[in-house]
């Protein structure tokens, strides 16, 4: 197996165990034996500590879930742009489940987070509603503090997405936001 393939093997895994067991239990131990690997040692070769893995973890999940995205994006009018915002987050976590529930739950422990890097659906959310206020067709509020709801109620639906039909999520967390952002 080549390098690129092994390290590629132990980010698919850790990022499978962070989403079963979550940061505090996930160890190279545990990783390794999801990975089907004889020894820690592979990891300890590719990834200096679980500072360096989870680093790389939250980076990877970072990149493909905003290519995600924003490949959906750019539908016209602020209030489009929003639908599709959220309907692409649901989709992605659709088809990344274990990928969204790592990345909300190593979040706080990665450096990657470090200059804003992970604040970048936040920025972004907070910079469409702020042009949909100015455009006339959302309400007055707080572009960042409605930002922060927006994602906290996309946030708690990742973390409960094992038990949710998500096809009624999507639904009624566009029906919700609508309802916040409206005139």
């Amino acid at each position: 197996m080549t390098e690129q393939a092994r390290r590629a093997q132990i980010v698919a895994a850790a990022i499978a165990t962070v989403a079963e067991l979550d940061y505090a239990e996930t160890s190279f131990k545990a990783i390794a034996a999801r990975a089907g690997l004889s020894s820690t040692g592979l990891i300890s070769y590719h990834f200096r500590n679980k500072q360096e893995l989870v680093d790389v973890v939250f980076a990877n999940i970072l990149e493909r879930f905003q290519g995600f995205v924003s490949a959906r994006m750019g539908q016209g009018s602020a209030r489009e742009e929003l639908r599709a915002f959220l309907s692409a987050n649901i989709a992605f976590l659709r088809e990344h489940r274990d990928d969204m529930v790592a990345f909300l739950r190593i979040r706080a422990h990665s450096a990657v987070t470090d200059g804003g890097i992970a604040d970048s659906d936040h920025v972004e959310l907070a910079g469409f509603l702020r042009r949909g206020q100015e455009a006339g067709e959302f309400r007055v509020f707080d572009p960042e503090v409605m930002a922060v709801f927006v994602l906290a109620m996309r946030n708690g639906v990742v973390l409960r997405s094992g038990a949710l039909d998500l096809d009624v999520c999507e639904r009624e967390l566009i029906a919700a936001v609508e309802l916040m952002t409206g005139r």
